[in-house]
Order: structure tokens, then C-alpha cells, then sequence
């Protein structure tokens, strides 16, 4: 991210962290000219506009809500909170306080993407199915965050909300999901998920994330007259090269896209959205719906059969 926004208009002037050395050597390596052992001291005295924020899920809407009182702006990771309803709260207060927040889903960025919604959405007629995965293997320190529950942990949380995002990128919104986790770690939270969403037209997708198997990223949709998919689609490096295949009524196309750096569209995106006072493209409603989807999968796991989103 940081050398995202120094490749952009814009610039990085401080960092925070919790140890005062590790801010410091971070800002000495990338010639950051301001450090802080706080994150309190950061908001309160740093020469900034607007916050980045990478901390684990369960600390995303305390320090998003901080930086509001501070009045700046924020970019926070996904997943913006643990749930839908602290997604709505952030956005509700960040907009009382007249600060633009965006959920930094970097991949809805990427040239790639915006064209294989246009092209679902203008050549793909009667979308049957949807498929998206995202899995890598999490090996080694078993007190990494991302399987702590006290932090918001879990596979569908780090990992498969972006195959949520995308499938709700292509098919709409869905009516009903049914989920299966497994905790093979005993850790608390789901280290592999499976999920189906259906859809009122009928129509059905497969998301699935994990930490027990190799690297995937992908994604699929077919329809009555084609189909559409690509590989290595949620995190595709600034240097990388990337294609997506589609047929549509028996023309078969591959598309290639030069590189692009999907994180320095992303700033450029909300830094045009603060100065120019619009609404960003992930907004409070995007990012809410998201979480809701997550939200009946984690309670359809839990309970073992379908869940009906209202």
C-alpha cells in the first residue's frame, strides 16, 4: 500500500505503531519523515488528511472511528467490521462527521474487473451459476490473526470475502445461502469454508476460501449463452500481466490486460472521492451487503441448514 500511494499524486507522512522502534525503522526504509509509537499520537499530531487502515478486523471500527473524531478521512481494509450492522455504524458515523469512508476491496480496482462486469452484465444472458475461490496455506505461527477469533479470524473473513464480493459483483444480490466450515486448527474460528448463495432468478454460486490448501484465486460465470473466468483475480501483483476468457454465443475471446497497480487505482479512487465530495465505489451500502452475505454464512455454518437474507 505504501508504495501504492507514493506512485500516486499523493503521499505518505507518517506511520504508526504500537512498538515506537518498529514505527521508526518502518519510516527510515521507506523515508516516511514522521513516526509514532501510537496510534493515538498519530491522529492527534501527524501533518495528515486521511488514514489508512490495515489493523485486524475486530480493531477496524475503533480506529476508524478515532480517526473520524480526529476528522480525517479513511480508507479500511476488508472486511470493514465484523458484521453488517458495525458496517452501517461506521458509515452512519463517519458521515455525521463529514469524512469519507471507503472499504479498500483493491481488486474491484483493477482494469480487469471493471471488465468482466461489463461483460457479464452486457453479453451473458440468463446467468445460471457463479463460482469464486480464494485459498492459500497458512503454515506456521499458530498465533497469526487471521486465526484468532478475538480478532474477527477466519478464512471467509480474510480470505472469502472477496469471492462474496465478486459473486455479488456478477450474479446481484442473494436471497438464501447455505455454508459448511471446518476449524482444522481448533483455533475458533473456520481455517475452510464452502458456501452457496442462490438467487431469485434461480441462479446459484459457490464461494469457497481456506487456509489448508494451495494457492487459488479464481472466479467463473455461465450463462445460457457463454461463460466467463479468469485466474489469480483478487490480488494480482503491480507487475503482473493478467487475461480473462470469455464465449459468448460460441465466440470464444481472451482478453489481456497490461499491468496495472490495482492498490494505486484504489487511493487514486478515494482521494478523488474526498476531494470532490462524492460518493465512493465502495460505499456504505456495498459494504454492508457484503457483510450481511458473510454475516448468514457464518450463521447458516453454525446452525447447519439454509439462511434467507431479508
Amino acid at each position: 500500500m505504501i508504495p501504492a500511494i507514493e506512485r500516486s499524486e499523493h503521499e505518505v507522512t507518517a506511520i504508526a505503531s504500537r512498538d515506537a522502534d518498529r514505527a521508526e525503522t518502518v519510516a527510515s526504509e521507506l523515508g516516511i519523515p514522521n513516526a509514532y509509537g501510537s496510534y493515538d499520537e498519530m491522529l492527534a499530531d501527524a501533518p495528515i488528511d486521511a488514514v489508512y487502515n490495515p489493523l485486524p478486523n475486530a480493531l477496524h471500527a475503533e480506529w476508524t472511528i478515532r480517526a473520524a473524531d480526529a476528522g480525517h478521512d479513511v480508507l479500511c481494509e476488508k472486511p470493514i467490521g465484523v458484521d453488517a450492522e458495525q458496517a452501517r455504524e461506521m458509515y452512519d458515523y463517519c458521515d455525521r462527521h463529514d469524512v469519507t469512508l471507503m472499504e479498500a476491496f483493491m481488486y474491484r480496482f483493477h482494469p480487469r474487473t471493471e471488465r468482466a462486469a461489463e461483460v457479464v452484465a452486457e453479453n451473458l444472458e440468463n446467468v445460471r451459476a457463479g463460482s469464486a475461490t480464494f485459498t492459500f496455506s497458512l503454515r506456521g505461527n499458530p498465533d497469526d490473526i487471521r486465526l484468532d477469533p478475538d480478532l474477527a479470524g477466519g478464512s471467509l473473513m480474510d480470505l472469502g470475502c472477496y469471492a462474496v464480493s465478486a459473486m455479488r459483483l456478477f450474479l446481484g444480490e442473494p436471497e438464501r445461502v447455505y455454508a459448511k466450515s471446518v476449524d482444522t486448527r481448533d483455533a475458533g474460528v473456520d481455517s475452510q469454508l464452502t458456501g452457496i448463495l442462490e438467487f431469485e432468478s434461480g441462479a446459484t454460486a459457490r464461494i469457497q476460501s481456506g487456509f489448508d490448501t494451495p494457492f487459488a484465486e479464481s472466479y467463473r460465470v455461465e450463462a445460457e449463452n457463454g461463460w466467463l473466468e479468469a485466474e489469480n483475480v483478487f490480488g494480482a501483483d503491480p507487475d503482473q500481466p493478467v487475461e480473462i476468457e470469455y464465449e459468448v454465443g460460441g465466440r470464444h475471446v481472451t482478453e489481456a490486460f497490461d499491468p496495472v497497480d490495482p492498490y494505486q487505482r484504489e487511493v487514486e479512487h478515494f482521494a478523488d472521492a474526498v476531494e470532490s465530495g462524492s460518493t465512493p465505489r465502495i460505499d456504505g451500502t456495498e459494504s454492508a451487503h457484503n457483510m450481511a452475505v458473510i454475516d448468514a454464512l457464518y450463521e447458516s455454518a453454525k446452525r447447519g441448514e439454509p439462511v434467507s437474507l431479508s
